[in-house]
Protein backbone atom coordinates (compact mmCIF):
# COMPACT_ATOMS: atom_id res chain seq x y z
CA UNK A 1 0.00 0.00 0.00
CA UNK A 2 1.17 3.27 -0.90
CA UNK A 3 0.77 5.42 2.23
CA UNK A 4 2.36 8.71 0.85
CA UNK A 5 0.18 8.17 -2.53
CA UNK A 6 -3.09 7.79 -0.36
CA UNK A 7 -2.21 11.38 1.66
CA UNK A 8 -0.95 13.21 -0.96
CA UNK A 9 -3.94 13.10 -3.16
CA UNK A 10 -6.45 14.93 -0.91
CA UNK A 11 -3.62 17.32 -0.03
CA UNK A 12 -3.53 18.11 -3.69
CA UNK A 13 -7.40 18.41 -3.51
CA UNK A 14 -7.44 20.50 -0.27
CA UNK A 15 -4.95 22.92 -1.91
CA UNK A 16 -6.12 23.64 -4.62
CA UNK A 17 -10.12 24.43 -2.64
CA UNK A 18 -7.56 26.67 -1.25
CA UNK A 19 -5.85 28.38 -3.87
CA UNK A 20 -9.22 28.89 -5.18
CA UNK A 21 -10.65 30.41 -2.08
CA UNK A 22 -7.73 32.45 -1.24
CA UNK A 23 -7.83 34.23 -5.19
CA UNK A 24 -11.35 35.22 -4.77
CA UNK A 25 -11.25 36.70 -1.43
CA UNK A 26 -8.24 37.57 -1.44
CA UNK A 27 -7.69 39.06 -4.79
CA UNK A 28 -4.58 41.57 -3.99
CA UNK A 29 -2.78 37.78 -3.46
CA UNK A 30 -2.83 37.13 -7.43
CA UNK A 31 -0.74 39.94 -7.53
CA UNK A 32 1.73 38.58 -5.95
CA UNK A 33 2.22 35.83 -8.40
CA UNK A 34 2.46 38.28 -11.62
CA UNK A 35 5.73 39.05 -10.88
CA UNK A 36 8.01 37.54 -14.09
CA UNK A 37 10.82 40.35 -13.40
CA UNK A 38 12.54 40.90 -10.16
CA UNK A 39 13.09 44.77 -11.17
CA UNK A 40 9.24 45.30 -11.24
CA UNK A 41 7.64 46.70 -7.98
CA UNK A 42 3.88 45.51 -6.24
CA UNK A 43 1.16 46.80 -8.27
CA UNK A 44 -0.82 46.93 -5.05
CA UNK A 45 -0.70 46.87 -1.49
CA UNK A 46 -3.10 44.08 0.81
CA UNK A 47 -6.54 45.78 1.07
CA UNK A 48 -6.75 43.25 4.11
CA UNK A 49 -3.75 45.34 6.24
CA UNK A 50 -4.75 48.44 8.05
CA UNK A 51 -2.33 50.84 9.69
CA UNK A 52 -1.94 50.72 13.64
CA UNK A 53 -3.39 53.86 15.19
CA UNK A 54 -3.18 54.70 19.65
CA UNK A 55 -6.60 54.84 21.00
CA UNK A 56 -6.51 58.58 21.22
CA UNK A 57 -6.47 58.94 17.44
CA UNK A 58 -9.27 56.56 16.77
CA UNK A 59 -11.66 58.96 18.93
CA UNK A 60 -11.08 61.77 17.13
CA UNK A 61 -13.49 63.60 14.71
CA UNK A 62 -13.20 65.31 11.86
CA UNK A 63 -11.77 69.24 12.21
CA UNK A 64 -11.09 70.67 9.02
CA UNK A 65 -9.22 73.29 11.09
CA UNK A 66 -9.87 77.35 11.30
CA UNK A 67 -9.56 78.32 7.92
CA UNK A 68 -12.36 76.51 6.89
CA UNK A 69 -16.08 77.14 8.35
CA UNK A 70 -19.11 76.18 7.68
CA UNK A 71 -18.59 73.24 4.67
CA UNK A 72 -20.54 70.31 4.45
CA UNK A 73 -17.99 67.94 2.83
CA UNK A 74 -13.83 69.34 2.41
CA UNK A 75 -12.20 67.34 -0.60
CA UNK A 76 -8.51 67.02 -0.55
CA UNK A 77 -8.17 66.31 -4.75
CA UNK A 78 -5.05 65.24 -6.65
CA UNK A 79 -3.53 66.89 -9.35
CA UNK A 80 -3.74 64.08 -11.64
CA UNK A 81 -7.63 64.15 -11.84
CA UNK A 82 -8.61 67.71 -10.20
CA UNK A 83 -9.34 68.69 -13.80
CA UNK A 84 -11.45 66.36 -14.39
CA UNK A 85 -13.36 66.10 -11.01
CA UNK A 86 -14.07 69.59 -10.37
CA UNK A 87 -16.57 70.45 -12.87
CA UNK A 88 -18.29 67.23 -11.95
CA UNK A 89 -17.92 68.41 -7.91
CA UNK A 90 -19.11 72.31 -8.67
CA UNK A 91 -22.91 70.77 -10.82
CA UNK A 92 -22.87 68.13 -7.44
CA UNK A 93 -23.06 71.08 -5.36
CA UNK A 94 -25.33 73.18 -7.05
CA UNK A 95 -28.19 70.20 -7.81
CA UNK A 96 -27.72 69.34 -3.74
CA UNK A 97 -27.18 72.93 -2.34
CA UNK A 98 -24.67 71.54 -0.48
CA UNK A 99 -20.93 73.72 0.47
CA UNK A 100 -18.02 71.47 -0.58
CA UNK A 101 -15.07 73.08 -0.33
CA UNK A 102 -11.73 71.66 -2.44
CA UNK A 103 -8.64 71.72 -2.66
CA UNK A 104 -6.11 70.52 -4.98
CA UNK A 105 -2.90 68.26 -3.56
CA UNK A 106 -1.21 65.31 -4.47
CA UNK A 107 -0.99 61.84 -2.77
CA UNK A 108 1.57 62.88 0.10
CA UNK A 109 -0.95 66.09 0.98
CA UNK A 110 -4.15 63.86 0.97
CA UNK A 111 -2.45 61.42 3.44
CA UNK A 112 -1.26 64.24 5.65
CA UNK A 113 -4.56 65.73 5.91
CA UNK A 114 -6.19 62.12 6.04
CA UNK A 115 -3.73 61.24 9.19
CA UNK A 116 -4.51 64.87 10.62
CA UNK A 117 -8.47 64.19 10.10
CA UNK A 118 -8.88 67.39 8.25
CA UNK A 119 -10.63 65.89 5.91
CA UNK A 120 -13.01 63.79 4.32
CA UNK A 121 -12.13 62.64 1.20
CA UNK A 122 -9.03 62.87 -0.06
CA UNK A 123 -7.64 61.94 -3.81
CA UNK A 124 -4.44 59.81 -4.68
CA UNK A 125 -3.38 58.99 -8.18
CA UNK A 126 -1.48 55.71 -7.04
CA UNK A 127 -2.74 52.54 -4.90
CA UNK A 128 -2.51 53.03 -1.27
CA UNK A 129 0.18 51.83 1.05
CA UNK A 130 -0.22 49.96 4.07
CA UNK A 131 0.53 53.05 5.59
CA UNK A 132 -2.41 54.62 4.13
CA UNK A 133 -5.05 52.64 5.40
CA UNK A 134 -5.66 54.38 8.39
CA UNK A 135 -8.83 52.73 10.26
CA UNK A 136 -12.50 53.68 9.05
CA UNK A 137 -10.68 54.76 5.72
CA UNK A 138 -12.44 52.54 2.41
CA UNK A 139 -10.18 53.65 -1.13
CA UNK A 140 -13.00 53.83 -4.37
CA UNK A 141 -10.79 53.55 -7.66
CA UNK A 142 -12.32 56.08 -10.16
CA UNK A 143 -10.18 54.30 -12.97
CA UNK A 144 -6.78 53.35 -14.35
CA UNK A 145 -4.64 55.86 -16.77
CA UNK A 146 -1.80 54.49 -18.89
CA UNK A 147 1.86 56.12 -18.18
CA UNK A 148 2.90 56.64 -21.55
CA UNK A 149 7.02 56.53 -22.42
CA UNK A 150 8.09 59.51 -24.09
CA UNK A 151 10.30 61.17 -26.34
CA UNK A 152 11.66 64.59 -28.33
CA UNK A 153 9.49 64.62 -31.47
CA UNK A 154 12.50 64.25 -33.37
CA UNK A 155 13.92 60.96 -32.08
CA UNK A 156 13.49 58.10 -34.55
CA UNK A 157 12.50 55.68 -31.87
CA UNK A 158 8.91 54.38 -32.26
CA UNK A 159 9.25 51.59 -29.49
CA UNK A 160 10.86 50.09 -26.91
CA UNK A 161 10.36 47.38 -24.85
CA UNK A 162 9.93 46.98 -20.96
CA UNK A 163 13.13 45.61 -20.77
CA UNK A 164 15.00 48.26 -22.87
CA UNK A 165 12.68 50.92 -20.72
CA UNK A 166 14.08 49.26 -17.54
CA UNK A 167 17.89 49.55 -19.30
CA UNK A 168 17.64 52.97 -20.05
CA UNK A 169 16.49 54.51 -16.98
CA UNK A 170 19.15 52.09 -15.26
CA UNK A 171 21.84 53.40 -16.85
CA UNK A 172 22.99 50.22 -18.55
CA UNK A 173 21.62 51.67 -21.86
CA UNK A 174 23.40 54.92 -22.50
CA UNK A 175 22.98 55.77 -25.89
CA UNK A 176 20.53 55.75 -28.81
CA UNK A 177 22.15 53.27 -30.87
CA UNK A 178 22.08 50.97 -28.57
CA UNK A 179 17.90 50.83 -29.30
CA UNK A 180 18.38 51.61 -33.30
CA UNK A 181 21.66 51.66 -35.02
CA UNK A 182 23.10 55.04 -36.02
CA UNK A 183 21.67 56.83 -34.22
CA UNK A 184 24.30 58.16 -32.06
CA UNK A 185 22.59 60.25 -29.36
CA UNK A 186 23.10 60.08 -25.57
CA UNK A 187 20.12 59.33 -23.63
CA UNK A 188 19.08 61.75 -21.15
CA UNK A 189 16.31 60.48 -18.82
CA UNK A 190 14.31 62.35 -16.97
CA UNK A 191 11.60 61.20 -14.34
CA UNK A 192 9.22 62.11 -11.48
CA UNK A 193 9.69 59.85 -8.59
CA UNK A 194 6.70 60.68 -6.43
CA UNK A 195 5.05 58.44 -3.72
CA UNK A 196 8.26 56.64 -3.16
CA UNK A 197 6.30 54.17 -0.78
CA UNK A 198 3.17 53.55 -2.77
CA UNK A 199 3.30 50.47 -5.19
CA UNK A 200 1.91 50.91 -8.57
CA UNK A 201 2.99 53.63 -11.10
CA UNK A 202 6.16 54.08 -11.91
CA UNK A 203 7.42 50.94 -9.75
CA UNK A 204 6.28 48.74 -12.31
CA UNK A 205 9.40 49.72 -14.12
CA UNK A 206 11.92 50.12 -11.49
CA UNK A 207 10.68 49.27 -8.32
CA UNK A 208 12.39 52.01 -6.19
CA UNK A 209 14.82 55.02 -6.70
CA UNK A 210 17.94 53.11 -6.35
CA UNK A 211 17.20 51.16 -9.22
CA UNK A 212 17.43 54.46 -11.36
CA UNK A 213 20.39 55.69 -13.12
CA UNK A 214 21.99 58.54 -11.04
CA UNK A 215 22.51 60.69 -14.17
CA UNK A 216 18.55 60.58 -14.37
CA UNK A 217 17.70 64.40 -13.88
CA UNK A 218 14.82 63.99 -11.36
CA UNK A 219 11.84 67.08 -11.67
CA UNK A 220 9.35 67.55 -9.42
CA UNK A 221 6.51 69.17 -11.10
CA UNK A 222 4.90 67.69 -14.36
CA UNK A 223 5.48 70.30 -16.94
CA UNK A 224 8.83 70.34 -16.22
CA UNK A 225 9.34 66.54 -17.47
CA UNK A 226 7.64 68.11 -20.59
CA UNK A 227 9.41 70.93 -21.40
CA UNK A 228 13.04 69.09 -20.42
CA UNK A 229 12.35 66.06 -23.12
CA UNK A 230 10.92 68.88 -25.66
CA UNK A 231 14.40 70.80 -25.35
CA UNK A 232 16.85 67.61 -25.62
CA UNK A 233 16.28 65.42 -29.14
CA UNK A 234 17.53 62.78 -26.65
CA UNK A 235 15.48 62.68 -23.41
CA UNK A 236 13.18 60.00 -22.38
CA UNK A 237 10.50 60.01 -19.89
CA UNK A 238 6.88 58.80 -18.93
CA UNK A 239 3.29 60.73 -17.65
CA UNK A 240 -0.31 60.25 -18.58
CA UNK A 241 -1.74 60.62 -21.96
CA UNK A 242 -4.20 63.15 -19.93
CA UNK A 243 -0.85 65.14 -18.48
CA UNK A 244 1.15 65.14 -21.78
CA UNK A 245 -2.33 66.88 -23.57
CA UNK A 246 -2.80 69.00 -20.60
CA UNK A 247 0.08 70.35 -21.12
CA UNK A 248 1.06 70.46 -24.26
CA UNK A 249 1.94 74.43 -24.01
CA UNK A 250 4.71 73.50 -22.67
CA UNK A 251 6.58 71.81 -25.68
CA UNK A 252 6.13 69.04 -28.43
CA UNK A 253 6.94 65.37 -27.41
CA UNK A 254 6.06 62.06 -29.35
CA UNK A 255 4.74 59.42 -27.44
CA UNK A 256 6.16 55.58 -28.43
CA UNK A 257 5.12 52.02 -27.66
CA UNK A 258 5.78 50.18 -24.88
CA UNK A 259 6.83 46.24 -25.22
CA UNK A 260 4.61 46.70 -28.39
CA UNK A 261 1.95 48.14 -26.99
CA UNK A 262 0.08 51.41 -27.72
CA UNK A 263 -0.65 53.42 -24.63
CA UNK A 264 -3.44 55.72 -26.37
CA UNK A 265 -5.57 51.45 -27.01
CA UNK A 266 -7.25 51.51 -23.94
CA UNK A 267 -7.55 47.87 -25.33
CA UNK A 268 -4.69 46.91 -24.43
CA UNK A 269 -4.56 48.44 -20.87
CA UNK A 270 -7.80 46.73 -20.07
CA UNK A 271 -6.19 43.21 -21.11
CA UNK A 272 -3.50 44.27 -18.97
CA UNK A 273 -1.17 43.98 -21.60
CA UNK A 274 0.06 47.27 -20.98
CA UNK A 275 2.72 47.50 -18.18
CA UNK A 276 2.69 51.32 -16.57
CA UNK A 277 -0.53 53.02 -15.37
CA UNK A 278 -1.88 54.60 -12.63
CA UNK A 279 -4.43 54.09 -10.13
CA UNK A 280 -6.82 56.92 -9.45
CA UNK A 281 -8.33 56.67 -5.96
CA UNK A 282 -10.65 58.79 -3.70
CA UNK A 283 -11.19 58.07 0.11
CA UNK A 284 -14.10 58.28 2.53
CA UNK A 285 -14.48 57.58 6.47
CA UNK A 286 -16.65 54.67 7.87
CA UNK A 287 -17.50 54.69 11.84
CA UNK A 288 -18.24 57.20 14.64
CA UNK A 289 -16.70 60.24 14.67
CA UNK A 290 -15.66 60.38 11.02
CA UNK A 291 -18.29 59.48 8.85
CA UNK A 292 -19.86 62.11 6.52
CA UNK A 293 -23.01 60.66 4.67
CA UNK A 294 -23.09 63.79 2.36
CA UNK A 295 -19.94 63.04 1.73
CA UNK A 296 -20.54 59.41 1.30
CA UNK A 297 -23.31 60.72 -1.41
CA UNK A 298 -20.92 62.40 -3.09
CA UNK A 299 -18.28 59.65 -3.69
CA UNK A 300 -21.31 57.61 -5.02
CA UNK A 301 -22.25 60.32 -7.50
CA UNK A 302 -18.34 60.47 -8.49
CA UNK A 303 -18.39 56.49 -9.54
CA UNK A 304 -21.08 56.84 -11.62
CA UNK A 305 -19.99 60.01 -13.55
CA UNK A 306 -16.63 58.74 -14.36
CA UNK A 307 -17.90 56.23 -16.32
CA UNK A 308 -18.98 59.10 -18.81
CA UNK A 309 -15.72 61.50 -18.15
CA UNK A 310 -14.25 63.00 -21.69
CA UNK A 311 -11.88 60.89 -23.66
CA UNK A 312 -9.28 63.12 -23.04
CA UNK A 313 -8.40 62.42 -19.97
CA UNK A 314 -8.42 58.48 -21.12
CA UNK A 315 -9.31 57.29 -17.87
CA UNK A 316 -10.84 53.87 -17.71
CA UNK A 317 -13.74 53.30 -15.80
CA UNK A 318 -14.37 50.95 -12.76
CA UNK A 319 -17.40 49.41 -14.60
CA UNK A 320 -14.86 48.58 -17.46
CA UNK A 321 -12.28 47.23 -15.89
CA UNK A 322 -14.77 44.73 -13.68
CA UNK A 323 -15.73 43.87 -16.94
CA UNK A 324 -12.40 43.07 -18.27
CA UNK A 325 -11.83 41.04 -14.66
CA UNK A 326 -9.71 42.88 -12.81
CA UNK A 327 -10.06 42.37 -9.24
CA UNK A 328 -11.83 44.82 -6.76
CA UNK A 329 -12.40 44.85 -2.98
CA UNK A 330 -15.45 46.47 -2.74
CA UNK A 331 -14.64 49.86 -4.53
CA UNK A 332 -11.28 49.59 -4.12
CA UNK A 333 -9.06 47.86 -7.48
CA UNK A 334 -6.46 45.60 -5.75
CA UNK A 335 -5.40 43.06 -8.78
CA UNK A 336 -4.63 42.59 -12.33
CA UNK A 337 -6.97 40.29 -14.84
Amino acid sequence: MNIQHKISVPLQICLFVFIIIHSVYSPYAMAEHLHMNDLVGMPFSDPMKTQNMPEEWQKKTIDYGPSIKNADIVVTLNQNFSTALQPLIKKYAQETGLKIKTGNGTCGISAGKLSHKATDIGGYCCPPDTTDRLPGIRFHTLGIAAIAMIVHPDNPVQHVTLDQAQHIFSGEISRWSEIKPGLTLPIRTVARLHCKLRPGHWRMLLDNEDLFSPQLFEVGAIPDIITMISDNQGAIGYETLWMVHRYKDKGKVKIIKLDGQDPSDSSTLLSGKYPLYRVLNITTWEGAHVENKHAQKLVEYLLEEVEHLNPVYAIISPSRLRKAGWKFFGNELVGLP
